[in-house]
C-alpha cells in the first residue's frame, strides 16, 4: 500500500469535483477547491474520520467493498478505479459486464434523479448504489454481502425481503425474479456466478424448485408495480428500465402519474429515511 500515493490521488480527484458533478447544491460560502473531504465521506457511506485519515496518509488499508464506493463516491472511470486499488495494495476487480464499477456517466443521471426512487443493479439484481428515496422505499439493498446481495435469493430465503409488496402480488413477481435469473444463467453459462445462485436456491427453497422447473422465459420489464410502504401504505408506481450493455447494469427508476395519491406520497419519501430492512451475511 502507498499512503502518500493513495491521499495524492485521493485529494486530487476530490479537488476536481465541483458539487454540481455530484448532485449537490454549491451554497453561498464553499472556500474549498473542488468538493468537501465530509461530502466524499458521505457519498461514500463512511465516517469522516476514515475517508480523513486516507487522505492524509495515516489511515488503515481499506477493504475492496470501501474502495469501491470511494471509486464511486468520487465518479472514477474504471482505469483511474483500478489505479485506486492498485494504490490501495489491492487487486482490482477483473473488468468484465455485471462488475460493481459504475460508469460515471450513469451516476450522474443518478444523482439528477436525488429525489426519485432509483437505483442502479447488475444482471443479477444486486444493487450497487440507490437514491435516498430508493433506500427510503427498499430499504438500503448495498449493504448485503454473499448470495444475499442478490435480490431473488433474498426473495426465497428470507421472508423479510416479501415486504415491500402487497401479499397479492407475490406470485407474480416471484415468477419475475425466476425469469430473470433463468435469462441470466442461459447468457452467462453453467460455471457462472447465476449458475450458482441457481444451485444454492434449488438447495435451499422448493418454490424456487417449482418455478424453475416450469423453465418459463418471458420479457419481465415491469412497467407497473405495485408496492407496500409500513408509513405510506400502497404505491403504484411506473418502473422503466435504461441499460448500460457495457457495464451489463441496468438503472431501475420508479416514477408515478402526477395528480395521484401515490404521487404525492412520492413527494415524502426522502423526508422518511431509509426502510429497516434486515441484513444477513
Amino acid at each position: 500500500m502507498d499512503r502518500v500515493e493513495l491521499a495524492d490521488f485521493l485529494r486530487r480527484r476530490r479537488e476536481a469535483l465541483q458539487p454540481e458533478d455530484v448532485g449537490l447544491p454549491r451554497g453561498t460560502r464553499r472556500r474549498t477547491a473542488g468538493l468537501r473531504r465530509e461530502e466524499v465521506a458521505a457519498l461514500a457511506d463512511m465516517s469522516v474520520d476514515y475517508y480523513g485519515r486516507l487522505e492524509q496518509g495515516r489511515g488503515p488499508q481499506p477493504s475492496p467493498q470501501m474502495l469501491g464506493a470511494i471509486a464511486r463516491a468520487l465518479r472514477l472511470t474504471l482505469p483511474e478505479r483500478d489505479h485506486l486499488f492498485h494504490l490501495a495494495g489491492q487487486n482490482a476487480p477483473a473488468r468484465s459486464t455485471g462488475g460493481d464499477h459504475v460508469s460515471p456517466g450513469v451516476m450522474r443521471v443518478l444523482d439528477r434523479l436525488a429525489d426519485t426512487p432509483a437505483q442502479v443493479m447488475t444482471d443479477l439484481g444486486e444493487t450497487l448504489v440507490q437514491t435516498a428515496a430508493a433506500r427510503a422505499l427498499f430499504g438500503d439493498e448495498t449493504q448485503h454481502r454473499g448470495l444475499m446481495r442478490a435480490v431473488a435469493y433474498r426473495w426465497f430465503v428470507d421472508p423479510s425481503a416479501r415486504e415491500v409488496y402487497p401479499p397479492a402480488e407475490h406470485r407474480e413477481v416471484g415468477r419475475a425474479f425466476v425469469a430473470d435469473l433463468r435469462a441470466a444463467h442461459a447468457a452467462q453459462g453453467p460455471r457462472s456466478r447465476a449458475a450458482a445462485l441457481v444451485d444454492a436456491l434449488l438447495a435451499r427453497s422448493t418454490e424456487f424448485t417449482a418455478l424453475w422447473q416450469e423453465h418459463e422465459v418471458r420479457s419481465t420489464s415491469w412497467r407497473e408495480k405495485r408496492l407496500w410502504h409500513p408509513d405510506l401504505g400502497e404505491l403504484e408506481l411506473q418502473c422503466q428500465i435504461l441499460h448500460d450493455p457495457d457495464q451489463g447494469q441496468v438503472l431501475l427508476v420508479l416514477t408515478a402519474t402526477p395528480g395521484t395519491a401515490s404521487h404525492d406520497k412520492l413527494q415524502l419519501l426522502a423526508a422518511l429515511g431509509p426502510r429497516g430492512a434486515v441484513v444477513v451475511d
